[in-house]
């Protein structure tokens, strides 16, 4: 069998500037190249694949319907050898090709994906696994450690920035028989109603000055809880970030607590792997700070 020659991306690259400039003269002085190299490289091309791609129409190249076929495929492949490319030169410079974030379900969701979408546009292709915290950072291996992890406790042997401090607040159900009576609702009275809780987050039930009840529900995460307690069922601490829209329509209401029904949590930012914290990590932090700030939440 006769071999081939293989076409080059050199050539594919000439190809589509004579497409997107319009001609060779064109193309030439675009790819600051003479153009009798320029139409080198295409007739080359042409007679490697044993077909014509392009065909002069007056003064200008016009492709056959081959090369249309093969003008849209070799774009897209060109665009991915370029991010090859890149993606090569980042890990040279030690920028992380992925990123895991655990964040407390309490965090502010608002900022969280304003960050997402900002470090998007930076990340160089890095990927973000974004998991809810399951198991305390101590007891992971450091080599299986989060690259970033931001919540309320911060873990024996690891070193934490304080970046955002929130407010929570006891609220249920406008619906709720604990509007009905007259006084401010003490904590024993609190204690025989039913908790909702999302678990793995600030305010749950391992948080003493939140344990008020008895009686808890726990779900997985702060969003359950919210539906929950709109419905009418129990009460909650909940992130005032997370639920300021169903205040201001009366779908929930905070309630009257004798001891206050407002208390503030302070997220940390706490680097899992230590002093092996790459850049994107770094980076990531700092938009979402960023973007806290932008929210007017009070950082620190």
């Amino acid at each position: 069998m006769q071999k081939t020659a293989r076409v080059t991306l050199e050539q594919w690259r000439v190809l589509l500037a004579v497409v997107d400039c319009g001609g060779f003269s064109q193309a030439a002085e675009a790819l600051h190249k003479s153009q009798s190299s320029v139409s080198y490289t295409v007739a080359k091309l042409q007679e490697q694949l044993g077909y014509p791609l392009l065909v002069i129409e007056g003064r200008k190249a016009q492709l056959t319907d081959q090369g249309h076929v093969l003008i849209k495929r070799s774009r897209q492949l060109l665009e991915e050898a370029i991010e090859l490319e890149t993606l090569a030169h980042t890990l040279r410079t030690g920028w992380e090709t992925e990123i895991e974030v655990i964040i407390d379900g309490a965090f502010p969701t608002i900022p969280l994906l304003k960050a997402l979408q900002v470090f998007q546009l930076q990340s160089r292709g890095t990927l973000i696994r974004l998991r809810d915290s399951t198991q305390s950072l101590e007891e992971i291996p450091l080599e299986e450690a989060p690259d970033l992890l931001i919540c309320p406790d911060i873990p024996n042997g690891f070193s934490a920035s304080l970046i955002v401090e929130t407010d929570i607040l006891a609220v249920a159900s406008p619906c709720h028989s604990l509007f009905y009576q007259t006084e401010s609702i003490s904590v024993e009275h609190l204690s025989n109603e039913l908790h909702i809780i999302a678990a793995n987050t600030a305010g749950n039930s391992e948080h003493s000055h939140n344990a008020t009840s008895a009686f808890s529900w726990t779900v997985p995460n702060v969003q359950s809880v919210i539906e929950i307690v709109s419905k009418g069922m129990g009460f909650a601490w909940l992130p005032i970030s997370e639920i300021a829209i169903r205040l201001e329509q009366g779908e929930l209401k905070a309630l009257p607590l004798l001891s206050g029904n407002r208390q503030s949590i302070r997220f940390f930012s706490i680097f899992g792997k230590k002093d092996k914290t790459g850049p994107a990590t770094q980076l990531f932090l700092d938009i979402l700070k960023n973007e806290c700030a932008l929210m007017n939440i009070k950082c620190l």
